[in-house]
């Protein structure tokens, strides 16, 4: 096996650029950056901000040392990795591991397996991720190719989110006050909030081509909180995959990526009406009474040295459901990667809500109706152990989480109806996982409901992809919805956008073996409960267990 790994900055990017070294450094630290007319310090890997870009090829094992030099404990994920049989290094605090605290460091082992396209890192504690993150691309193994012509050069695209204050200060506030988080002060691509935004346009991001060249844009949305509308004007794009996965080839005017999730499109520059063109990206909100970032990032493609303005695309309104669903309706895997289970072993439909907690007596907290927000996944409100659940379950240690995660609704509803009853607003508190037997073929419905805020929820698991094999608007109906599914050229993902009051389905079969966090991608969402776990226990087979753990595991 192969290892490899690389530090690269952003830019245009050839195909074959990657090095041959085994193991490098990623050094958390605080770094002053300037956005927006002010300077601040922020938490950033190696001092970039996106941080560095990690190149592989399928079948790769790829060694990061992360030395913590800041002043916060912190951990990494590499969102979107199946890490077959290593949890130990999946990265989410408190589920499979304890935070590095300043001052100490941890190897990760990352072992790529299925994966081919387009991934990313970033940290999975608190809302650091907010800076710390970076793409991860993954080539074609030696003497294979894409399935599609080799692209003259790749473009990374990273979107993301900017506050003026700190993030951290940020989260603590809203957990206080049990209110809502401050929205962002500006969307970033590749770091540059773009031309729109005081200060800005000296540091937009420019991507400079050439006249009749294809070009691979890779596309990330690390957002903290918002899906997000990108598009180029005067360029259509063609999709060709999605979560490190291919799709066949897919031509539209715009992409919706919710946070989390990645695109790899293609982009032909033959524009005949110009040279300099805004690349752009602004939110797409779909719940009502909800504060948005309603501002537009952009960058800049440019053929020449022209001066001239650019042109903004045409971007959806920032609620524009429709678009939104019609874009993604338009996903189809490639059919010689697809192996959908026909049938299953086991089915849950989880209900995601947004909810309401009791306020302490005698104060008044900032959530609706005076109490605080909440989130839940069937009606319970995750509660994040102090022992991470992965050592927990590999050492037997009692009391650190429970296993009575409902497979259903523990109580039945019109779950996306008007007026719901007042009583819906207040999930159980607690810290509840899934235990799944090894090979299990699974189903799982993600139910959307109207409880508090209806919104389209983007719906994460770690250690899999999965065929998304329905989606539609309403409550699932057990008997007639699954007649639609798609089992032939499903979208592979490995996070779903669950539609505003509507369902997403979702199979794979369950031959990961460990402890794998399952939550929405809305770092909000995720903060108030949005969460559980998923464990996938051991097989018989000589190859269907948890590797055991590295004997520098940080401690709690």
């Amino acid at each position: 096996m192969k290892f490899v790994s690389v530090l690269m900055l952003f830019g245009l990017l050839l195909c074959q650029a990657w090095a041959d070294t085994n193991q490098y450094d990623f050094i958390i630290q605080e770094t002053p950056y300037t956005r927006l007319c002010s300077t601040k310090n922020i938490l950033t890997v190696n001092g970039q901000f996106p941080g560095p870009t990690i190149y592989a090829r399928k079948g790769d094992t790829v060694i990061v040392n992360v030395q913590n030099q800041g002043d916060y404990n912190i951990t990494l994920h590499w969102h979107g990795l199946r890490q077959p049989r290593n949890p130990w290094s999946d990265g989410p605090e408190y589920i499979t591991q304890c935070p590095i605290q300043p001052g100490t460091n941890f190897t990760y082992n990352l072992l790529f397996s299925e994966e081919e396209g387009t991934i990313w890192w970033h940290a999975h504690s608190d809302w650091d991720r907010a800076t710390v993150h970076g793409a991860i691309i993954i080539h074609p193994q030696e003497n294979s190719s894409f399935p599609f012509p080799t692209p003259y050069k790749e473009i990374p695209i990273i979107l993301g989110e900017w506050w003026k204050s700190n993030v951290s200060q940020i989260l603590a506030d809203a957990l206080r006050t049990g209110g809502a988080p401050n929205s962002s002060d500006a969307f970033t691509i590749n770091g540059q909030p773009g031309d729109l935004y005081p200060c800005s346009s000296s540091s937009t991001f420019t991507a400079q081509v050439e006249y009749n060249q294809t070009y691979l844009l890779r596309i990330i949305n690390a957002a903290v909180n918002n899906e997000i509308f990108f598009a180029i004007a005067g360029h259509p794009l063609t999709v060709v995959g999605t979560d490190a996965s291919y799709t066949k080839p897919y031509s539209t005017d715009f992409i919706m990526i919710t946070p989390g999730q990645t695109f790899d499109a293609l982009l032909l520059t033959n524009a005949t009406n110009g040279s300099l063109f805004y690349i752009a990206a602004s939110s797409y909100g779909s719940a009502t009474a909800v504060r948005y970032d309603t501002t537009t990032t952009t960058a800049i493609l440019q053929y020449n040295n022209s001066t001239e303005t650019p042109i903004l695309p045409a971007l959806p309104k920032f609620n524009d459901t429709a678009s939104a669903t019609e874009f993604v309706a338009g996903l189809r895997s490639l059919a010689s990667d697809v192996d959908v289970p026909q049938a299953v072993d086991e089915r849950m439909t989880i209900a995601v809500s947004v909810n309401l907690l009791t306020c302490d007596p005698g104060k008044t907290c900032g959530g609706a109706n005076g109490d605080r927000f909440a989130a839940s996944l069937n009606n319970l409100s995750f509660v994040p152990p102090t022992t991470d659940i992965l050592e927990a379950y590999y050492k037997n240690i009692s009391l650190v989480y429970g296993t009575g995660f409902p497979a259903d609704p523990p109580a039945k509803f019109n779950y996306t109806g008007d007026n719901l009853p007042g009583y819906l607003l207040f999930p159980r508190r607690a810290t509840e996982v899934r235990v799944v037997e090894y090979n299990t073929s699974l189903e799982i419905v993600f139910q959307g409901t109207n409880v508090l805020a209806a919104e389209n929820h983007p719906m994460h698991i770690h250690g899999y992809s999965f065929y998304v094999v329905g989606r539609g608007f309403g409550n699932f109906d057990e008997e007639k919805d699954p007649l639609s599914y798609n089992l032939v050229d499903p979208p592979i993902e490995n996070t779903v956008g669950v539609p505003k009051s509507g369902w997403a389905a979702i199979r794979f079969r369950a031959t990961n073996p460990g402890v794998w966090f399952i939550h929405c991608h809305v770092d909000a969402h995720t903060s108030w409960g949005m969460d559980t776990v998923i464990i996938v226990k051991n097989g018989e087979g000589s190859n269907e267990g948890m590797l055991p753990p590295p004997s520098y595991m940080p401690p709690c």
